[in-house]
This record gives structure tokens, C-alpha cells and sequence, in this order.
């Protein structure tokens, strides 16, 4: 990849796979050159159930982008998410060697911090974030490197998931000829192409409302705060539809995406919208409000949960930005209005940011992720971070003082 100078970020989702591929040009600026997007078929809640299927969806995607940039794929940024994905808070404290902070010193107060989280025997670490560090009890220093004093301490947030769903996507990419980059978690990715580096610093929450799960990431002070996730997403609307109108899922699917509402008060009644039935029975014709009156108690009920999770973390009275809302589910019309009653603060709908080049393809929030891991991968390229060892699954892990520091230097 740092030959050619092309990166690809790649978003395996529940409901779809997004290829999108970049080039960095003069100004640093990322420039789409292609993206390709396949049904996905073999992930559930964000995990790989059906490898094969994930394979096949994979290579659609990689080649539909390839076709569109005119350009080879080797390798990618991944995304993981999914309910397996746990984090929490960790403190670290260290005496400082010769009362002046190294490097080293750093390396140590982490890994303190690690060792402090215990993570579980069958989790493995994704990311250990840096928040602030504190020298002698001055708190707020984001790079204590050649700082005096006695004692280093440090509060890093910490995210880890399954061994073995992080493993199945490494060799899902490895089945479709892919060399696996790095792996971030999907909700810092989002972040990273929807985010303002103003809302990080005075309190804001991303709500990635994906397919199969709904991404938390909490930022306030310009660090990341706290992340969550919560299984359910745009997929259990489809599922309420089929039900309620008595449609197939593949038909309830596409009326969710044209005709959708997560607001009954705006749907007007008086708009018929067409319904195919099963069993080979005529197709009906139903009020779109009947359709709302279906969308907007699932869609209530997501928000409402996030609601608790945003204020079990802490954090609700300092999101001074209040709530970014991205992801495929975040197009429903009528979201933004009703995410504004149930949280009670400022909510907009979060568009990759500072996209180059064929901008008006990947312009919506449902390709979020997959901008934000190309974005993701542009600034480890830029700052010559050597790819993990990926020639076996368990390869991917390897390195992750590595991959904390530039997550470091990419959020503080």
C-alpha cells in the first residue's frame, strides 16, 4: 500500500460492505477514487456467522471499487464492531526514572494501565487510548515527554472484544486475497469522518446507527471518553416492517430506505405507498403514516437505550455539542427530530467531512465508517507506521504499543 499510495478502508457491516479507496494528494487532503458496496450475507450483529458468505460479499465490494478506480487492491484498513466489543476506564501510575519523563516512561505508565484494565482470558486488546496524562498532580498534559517530576500517571481508555471474531474477519480478508492493514474499532473510524474537532473538545457523542448495532463513542476535552455498543440497529425496523405489512424482508428493505419515517407527525396519511405481499398475492397499497406508526417505536426505543448508556457513562451533562447522528439508519426521515425529544440536546446528522474527490458518491452517513477507515489509514501511511504481521490471523495483534501511540497523537 505505501507504494502504490493507495489506501482502502473497508467496512464489513450486518446489512452491507463498503469498499471506498483513496489517494492522499499535496495538501494531505484523502481523494475518493472508487468505491464498491455488496449485500452483506454472512455477518450477524456485526459478527462473522457464515465466512463463505462474508468472502463472497468482500470480493464483490473490493472488485466493484477496483473497477471504478482502475486500480488493484492488496490490502485494507478493517473495521470491527459488534456486541462482543467491551471497554472501560484504567488508571496507570510510575515512579519517573532520573525525574525528567522519557518515552520509556510513557510506554510504562500504559502498560500499567493495561494491566490494571484485566482484560478477560478470551478478549483481546483493540486499542488502549490515552486520555490525559498527570505529572506530580498536574493534570491536562496531553505529551509529558521531557517534563520533571516525580510520579507519571496516566487514564487511558481501553477497548477489547473476542479473540475469535476478531480473528474471522482477518481471515475472511485472507480468503479474499486481502492483506489486513489494521483493524479499528468502527465507531472511532465514523468519528473520524464525521466529527469536528470543536465538538471533541467541548463534549459530543456519535451515534452510529448501523445495520446490525448501534456504535457509542463519547469524546469530551478532545480524548475519547467512553465507547459502547448496543444490539440493535437499522436491520430490526426492516424486520418490524416485514412483519407489520406483511411484506418480504428484501421488499420491507427497500420501503424502509424510499419511504421511512421515524416521526409518525410528519407522514401524511393521505399518501399511499405500494406493498408487495407474499405467497404470490396482488401487491397493497397502505397510507405511509401506517408505515411511521411501524418505524418510529423500534427507532424510539434505539435512541432511548443509547439514552442509558449515555447517561450510565457519565458524560450526558458535559456533551456541550450534544449528539452526532451517522450511519445508514440515521437517513430515516424524521430521526433527527425525534433523537432531539428523547436526549433532550442539540442533534445533527453527521456527513463525511473534508472528502476529496468524487465527494458526491460517498457524501451520507451510511458510508461514515468506511471514509473514516480510509481516513484512518491515510494518516498511518502519512506517519510511516509499519503494517502488522499479518501472514496468520493472530498476527494482527501484534504491535499494539504501536498502535496506541498513533491513536494518541490522532485524538489528543
Amino acid at each position: 500500500m505505501a507504494k502504490s499510495g493507495l489506501i482502502v478502508g473497508l467496512d464489513i457491516g450486518t446489512t452491507k460492505i463498503c469498499s471506498v479507496v483513496g489517494d492522499v494528494n499535496e495538501a494531505g487532503q484523502v481523494e475518493v477514487v472508487g468505491i464498491g458496496t455488496s449485500k452483506s450475507t454472512g455477518m450477524r450483529k456485526g459478527v462473522v456467522v457464515n465466512i463463505e458468505q462474508t468472502v463472497q460479499s468482500i470480493r464483490q465490494a473490493v472488485e466493484d471499487a477496483e473497477l471504478m478506480a482502475g486500480r488493484q487492491i492488496n490490502a485494507v484498513y478493517a473495521g470491527i464492531a459488534g456486541s462482543h466489543i467491551t471497554s472501560t476506564n484504567s488508571p496507570g501510575l510510575v515512579a519517573i526514572k532520573g525525574g525528567i519523563v522519557t518515552q520509556r516512561d510513557v510506554e510504562r505508565v500504559i502498560d500499567a494501565a493495561r494491566v490494571l484494565a484485566m482484560i478477560p482470558a478470551d478478549c483481546e486488546l483493540i486499542h488502549i487510548l490515552p486520555q490525559e496524562f498527570i505529572v506530580d498532580k498536574q493534570r491536562g498534559i496531553i505529551d509529558p515527554v521531557g517534563m520533571a517530576g516525580i510520579s507519571l500517571q496516566v487514564n487511558v481508555h481501553v477497548v477489547f472484544g473476542s479473540v475469535s471474531s476478531a480473528q474471522n474477519i482477518v481471515r475472511s480478508c485472507h480468503r479474499s486475497q486481502l492483506e489486513v492493514a489494521d483493524l479499528a474499532l468502527e465507531s472511532l473510524a465514523s468519528a473520524k469522518a464525521v466529527l469536528k474537532q470543536e465538538e471533541r473538545e467541548i463534549g459530543v457523542a456519535l451515534v452510529d446507527l448501523g445495520g446490525g448495532t448501534t456504535d457509542i463513542a463519547i469524546f469530551a476535552n478532545d480524548a475519547i471518553k467512553h465507547t459502547g455498543v448496543l444490539p440493535l440497529g437499522g436491520q430490526n425496523i426492516s424486520n418490524d416492517i416485514a412483519f407489520g405489512l406483511r411484506t418480504p424482508l428484501a421488499a420491507a428493505e427497500k420501503i424502509k430506505t424510499r419511504y421511512g419515517c421515524a416521526l409518525a407527525d410528519l407522514a401524511d396519511n393521505n399518501e399511499l405507498i405500494e406493498v408487495p405481499s407474499v405467497g404470490g398475492r396482488e401487491p397493497r397499497r397502505v397510507p405511509r403514516r401506517v408505515l411511521a406508526d411501524i418505524c418510529e417505536p423500534r427507532m424510539a426505543e434505539i435512541l432511548t437505550l443509547v439514552d442509558q448508556i449515555i447517561e450510565r457513562s457519565g458524560y450526558k451533562e458535559k456533551l456541550g455539542a450534544g449528539i452526532v447522528l451517522t450511519g445508514g439508519a440515521a437517513l430515516l426521515e424524521g430521526c433527527e427530530e425525534l433523537a432531539d425529544q428523547i436526549f433532550g440536546l442539540p442533534t445533527r446528522i453527521g456527513y463525511p467531512l473534508d472528502v476529496g474527490g468524487i465527494r458526491d458518491v460517498v457524501n451520507s452517513p451510511k458510508y461514515s465508517t468506511a471514509v473514516g477507515l480510509l481516513r484512518y489509514g491515510a494518516e498511518m501511511e502519512k506517519m510511516g507506521q509499519k503494517k502488522f504481521n499479518t501472514s496468520n490471523e493472530t498476527g494482527i495483534f501484534e504491535g499494539i504499543l504501536a498502535r496506541m501511540k498513533r491513536w494518541f497523537k490522532e485524538i489528543s
